[in-house]
């Protein structure tokens, strides 16, 4: 739905949080952001609309106390790789979900299936 891309459009200001639940690491970063819709910018990540680039203010650990230990299993099949088609999420066809979608979301084209083809 785009909230946090509408809300970096109206305050660039962002603070972010990032886990590393494999070795129970904590990291804050604070800074100002912006929206790069450049094909540049999206290359490295197969089906990007946008990148989000950070102006970075201040970085520090974050207390790991209460992190969970997982490891990856296997990753989702809905995160895009390149050179194979995203399947379509069932919840994007639901009823209260279609009008909600952007132009151009490959849920909204009945002739394209769940698998993404």
């Amino acid at each position: 739905m785009f909230l946090s891309l509408g809300n970096i459009a109206t305050n660039a200001e962002v603070g972010l949080l990032f886990i590393d639940f494999e070795k129970g690491h904590r990291l804050r970063l604070g800074g100002t952001a912006t929206l790069d819709l450049g094909a540049e910018a999206r290359a490295a990540w197969p089906e990007a609309q946008l990148a989000v680039r950070v102006r970075v203010r201040e970085v520090f650990p974050n207390c790991p106390r209460y992190i969970h230990r997982y490891e990856l299993v296997r990753r989702s099949s809905f995160v895009p790789q390149a050179g194979r088609s995203t399947p379509v999420p069932e919840w994007k066809r639901a009823d209260w979900a279609v009008d909600a979608l952007p132009t151009g979301d490959p849920a909204g084209d009945p002739d394209r299936d769940l698998l993404g083809r």
